[in-house]
């Protein structure tokens, strides 16, 4: 049994689903047992960024990000940017997504998908926020996007410019994000077992730039998968990383907290107290 030692940060989960209406609460709740101290639910629609958000104003425990995914890319307009806008205003808003590109499922075509991403990082950069990112199949042409709206920020923001949400790509992708100011999400995958090549990939990256995340309800980690996730099996990805960079699970418990927190700008101190 893992000791109860630290805090986690679950940094994207859909708390906002409809695979939660039924028992939202007591999700929450059994996040907060396993030691959660804090969430981030990012929109994927602009009904997803609305809900997102009013989930982050009810409960303390909850931050959210707003956008719109490559999935959803065809709604995106004028209009749609300027609610977008609007939603980021709430202070519980700390990012802009879950934004990217998507060209294994191509539910929006390439051009849309790539249209919409760059007008939200461009939100992003006007608005000083960092940035949650979705790549499938495309991560060259994410990357080449991702270096340009990095080069385009204030220093201080250009060394906290992002998240690579759920990590699937290279290693030479993954460094370069990093050079540029990303942080790289580790999800469930990393526990399955026919994911030795994810987990040399993840062994050759610096801690201080890793996040724990569970994309719940979905990637839900061994011996979990193909059920319903939630946040509380964050644990489980905190506890693969400690045995896959051979240190104490306490210790990654805190810096990848730590990590989120100084991405997202959440003040790790009011969360403790």
């Amino acid at each position: 049994m893992t000791a109860n030692c630290a805090f986690l940060a679950d940094t994207h989960c859909h708390l906002n689903a409809p695979e939660y209406d039924s028992d939202r609460d007591q999700v929450l709740a059994n996040a907060i047992s396993a030691g959660i101290q804090w969430l981030i639910v990012p929109g994927i629609d602009l009904d997803g960024s609305r809900s997102a958000v009013k989930l982050a104003e009810k409960h303390p425990d909850i931050y959210a990000a707003v956008g719109i995914h490559p999935h959803a890319a065809s709604s995106w307009n004028h209009a749609a940017e300027i609610e977008l806008r609007k939603l980021a205003q709430s202070p519980r808003v700390v990012a802009i997504g879950e934004i990217g590109l998507d060209f294994y499922r191509n539910l929006s075509p390439h051009e849309i998908q790539i249209e919409a991403f760059q007008a939200q990082l461009a939100i992003a950069a006007d608005l000083g926020l960092p940035v949650i990112v979705h790549n499938r199949e495309a991560i060259n042409t994410v990357i080449r996007n991702l270096l340009d709206f990095s080069a385009s920020l204030s220093p201080e923001l250009q060394s906290r410019a992002g998240v690579l949400h759920a990590f699937s790509a290279d290693l030479d992708s993954a460094l370069k994000a990093i050079e540029a100011g990303f942080y790289i999400g580790i999800a469930g995958p990393i526990t399955f077992r026919n994911a030795e090549l994810r987990r040399e990939i993840t062994r050759q990256l610096p801690l201080e730039r890793l996040l724990t995340e569970t994309d719940a309800p979905y990637l839900s980690p061994h011996p979990h998968r193909g059920k319903r996730n939630e946040p509380a099996r964050v644990r489980l990805i905190a506890e693969a990383l400690a045995k896959e960079f051979n240190i104490d699970y306490c210790i990654i418990a805190n810096i990848t907290r730590q990590n989120a927190s100084i991405l997202f700008g959440i003040d790790d101190e009011t969360n403790n107290s």
